[in-house]
């Protein structure tokens, strides 16, 4: 006969499984967008949210708060973004350039659109997230400096920062 203490209690097996599932449901989307923007390939954006969402179930019940679990995956998110960027180099010399924009897309998206994106994918790393979160994903200062584990102020300076040289790239299309 088992040991009913090596069991978790019936009633708290699919609590993770649950609220990983309506979170997946709520906001898989735009952490998908949000990772599109950064990377600039959706392949890529979608297999990043996905392990961020794998992390999150592995270590529900570590979380010292499960309702900061958006917060715990946005981060993952931004982390998935950050280190596929630090692979790409070193990939590109192997692989060649990423795949290119499929007609689908490139028709959905005007090209305003596209020249916005094209330079936000020019700023730095630091400058396109803050810019991501802010406009894209509509996080406050707090939101966007727990996501990216920086304070508050380096949020406003990047910000600004970010907003001037996006305006330099943008001015040089035109």
């Amino acid at each position: 006969m088992a040991n009913t203490t090596d069991l978790p209690p019936p009633a708290q097996t699919s609590v993770p499984a649950e609220a990983v599932t309506a979170l997946y449901r709520a906001h898989a989307l735009g952490l998908i967008r949000l990772a599109v923007v950064m990377l600039g390939d959706r392949p890529a954006a979608e297999d990043v949210v996905q392990e961020a969402f794998c992390g999150l179930y592995r270590r529900w019940y570590s979380l010292s708060d499960t309702g900061k679990a958006l917060s715990y995956v946005r981060s993952s998110v931004i982390n998935g973004c950050r280190s596929v960027l630090r692979r790409r180099p070193r990939q590109a010399g192997l692989a060649g350039d990423p795949p290119g924009e499929s007609a689908e897309s490139a028709a959905l998206i005007s090209e305003e659109h596209r020249q916005v994106l094209t330079a936000i994918r020019r700023l730095p790393n630091r400058q396109r997230e803050v810019l991501v979160l802010r406009f894209y994903l509509d996080l406050d200062e707090a939101e966007i400096a727990r996501s990216m584990r920086i304070s508050r102020g380096t949020v406003k300076s990047t910000t600004s920062r970010a907003l001037a040289a996006l305006g330099r790239i943008l001015g040089e299309v035109s």
